[in-house]
């Protein structure tokens, strides 16, 4: 059984038994919970954790654990906090972009789905699919490292960011690689460095929500530049930027999310060639290069390989072929630009902790690391052809006009009049939850569209199965649908 399932299991056992114990009274020893379930001593621990997170249960070092002492019934005193709502939305300036900070569309792929939904909504690969055994390994072997517990250098440690910057490969040197955690964070700190509040940055249309999030939170105006197939469209991108006089165009040029278009090979010197002509920096968000899928052509290099003349700042993550809790990333970058997103990054975070980029050295390095690679790139495409096959037989009325060749989700435009919000509710009811379209937008959308992932579900059988709860759902919100 697994760790966390027993943990759940033992922590509801012990729940039912509280009562047989007086408030303040004490539990058995840990030492008599793990004989008497079988389990391990950390199950134990983590069980006697969560009740006490509960408030059902008082830990005392060297005491033991003790039933807590009933709350009290009476309401709390009610306090008005109604003078927050001023605060908050009070501006310094009246040319100052009022600050949101909504995170509903990242909180989509974040939360957990109820026990039975299928998850068509996940951001991350799922458990069985990522390198478990590979990085409890890595951290074991990182953790035992001389000095893994002290403080790293505040760039990062040498060999990891000379890792990153051979992964990038061109020109890039160790010397202009920042490792940070994660890609998210990255984005947060190449955005706050880039432009000041109220400025307008250029961003994809459509795009990832957590990055309209981030300049949203910064006060940031997005203004959304039109994407294809090939990618953004160069021409609007130079009409975006005499219309604004922007100075930050943020991209996904590989495998862009939602969309899963690849910038053509044409447009790809076209796109640096408009942004250096307007003095404006290119934020390239490269977060699925390792999430190719085994029938992909040879992959384009970074923008950031192609380009001397410092317009791009990279983000390279290991997150996403690993585990969401796996939050290493790096920004690359040239020139006096690289100072402030050092000295930014520092303000904020001071460091990536130095076990995590241990366990991340010792994972890229060993041989699990390309085994687990290829394991992921077959089951992706596998995962990719069937819920395309899926979604062609059982819901013709969509189009899915392009088919990745990596990433993890796909991206069905529904028919004309549909409405994405309506479909995603009646698809958690049929037991299949799915993304809406809206949030990627940081305009009004020119169509309704979904977003489904193939890489947070359990099996191809899943995946199946998915598919015809959505054709359920879509039977409800569309009856004449077929």
């Amino acid at each position: 059984m697994q760790e966390r399932s027993s943990v759940a299991e033992l922590a509801e056992q012990l729940r039912r038994e509280l009562n047989r114990y007086p408030p303040e009274g004490k539990l058995p020893s840990s030492r008599a919970l793990v004989e008497r379930f079988r389990v391990s001593p950390v199950t134990v621990s983590r069980a006697l954790a969560q009740l006490a997170a509960e408030g059902l249960v008082v830990t005392r070092p060297g005491a033991g654990a003790f039933r807590a002492r009933p709350r009290a019934t009476g309401a709390p005193t009610a306090g008005d906090t109604s003078w927050q709502e001023v605060a908050l939305s009070a501006d310094g300036a009246a040319d100052v972009v009022p600050r949101s900070v909504d995170a509903s569309g990242v909180l989509v792929s974040l939360a957990a789905p109820s026990p039975g939904v299928i998850e068509f909504n996940g951001g991350y690969l799922h458990p069985s699919l990522q390198p478990e055994r590979a990085m409890a390994a890595a951290l074991s072997r990182a953790g035992r490292r001389p000095g893994a517990w002290g403080r790293p250098p505040m760039d990062g440690l040498p060999e990891l960011r000379e890792w990153f910057a051979r992964s990038i490969g061109g020109a890039v040197t160790a010397a202009e690689v920042l490792v940070t955690a994660g890609g998210q964070s990255a984005l947060t700190t190449a955005l706050r460095a880039l432009a000041p509040p109220g400025a307008p940055v250029l961003v994809e249309s459509p795009t990832y929500p957590g990055m309209l999030a981030i300049a949203r939170a910064a006060g940031l105006r997005p203004v959304p530049v039109p994407v294809d197939a090939d990618g953004v469209r160069p021409a609007l991108l130079a009409d975006a930027f005499r219309a604004t006089g922007a100075r930050v165009f943020v991209c996904q040029p590989l495998f862009q999310n939602p969309t899963g278009a690849v910038l053509a090979p044409d447009r790809r010197a076209e796109v640096l060639r408009i942004a250096h002509g307007a003095r404006a920096f290119v934020v390239e968000d490269d977060f699925v290069r390792r999430l190719v899928h085994e029938d992909a052509p040879p992959l384009p290099r970074p923008l950031a390989a192609d380009d001397p003349d410092g317009v791009v700042v990279h983000v390279g993550s290991l997150t996403k072929a690993t585990s969401p809790s796996f939050r290493v990333a790096a920004l690359a970058a040239r020139g006096p630009v690289l100072e402030r997103l050092r000295a930014i990054q520092v303000v904020d975070t001071f460091f990536v902790p130095r076990p995590l980029q241990e366990a991340a050295l010792e994972l890229v390095g060993s041989p699990a690391w390309p085994r687990h690679l290829r394991s992921v790139s077959a089951e992706l495409r596998v995962r990719r052809d069937t819920m395309t096959a899926e979604l062609l037989r059982r819901m013709p009325e969509l189009s899915l006009p392009y088919v990745p060749s990596g990433g993890y989700h796909l991206w069905p435009r529904l028919p004309d009049g549909a409405d994405d919000l309506a479909l995603t509710a009646a698809a958690l009811r049929a037991g299949v939850a799915i993304t809406p379209g809206r949030p990627y937008f940081s305009a009004e959308p020119p169509a309704a569209h979904i977003r489904l992932s193939f890489a947070a579900v359990a099996s191809t059988g899943e995946v199946t199965e998915g598919v015809r709860r959505l054709r359920a759902a879509c039977d409800e919100v569309l009856p004449h649908g077929r």
